[in-house]
């Protein structure tokens, strides 16, 4: 496996990993619910599934600049694609943000 194909190996597990634990956050909150918990308790842990899903968010969009963006702009000699593209990625990360 190259250098490249193993980096977006680990990336790729470590995503899976960390959407794991989010989905077992989620599964807490609900039982969490279900058991008349404290309000705050669930509000804090409602902060934390949001930071995380926040931070995948923030790897997946650290690829996607790293390899389809740059991937485009070094390798095509079509102006229009190019500007395609960072239009997508300015309308990505405009709807990331929010």
């Amino acid at each position: 496996m190259n250098e490249m194909a193993e980096k977006s190996k680990k990336d790729k597990d470590a995503i899976i990993k960390r959407l794991r634990r989010i989905e077992g956050q989620v599964k807490g909150i609900q039982k969490m619910i279900n058991e008349d918990k404290y309000c705050v308790d669930i509000l804090i842990q409602i902060a934390a599934i949001r930071s995380a899903i926040d931070k995948v968010g923030g790897i997946m969009l650290e690829n996607h600049v790293k390899g389809c963006v740059k991937n485009t702009i070094d390798n095509s000699n079509d102006i229009e694609e190019k500007d395609r593209v960072i239009d997508e990625l300015v309308n990505t990360m405009l709807k990331f943000m929010k």
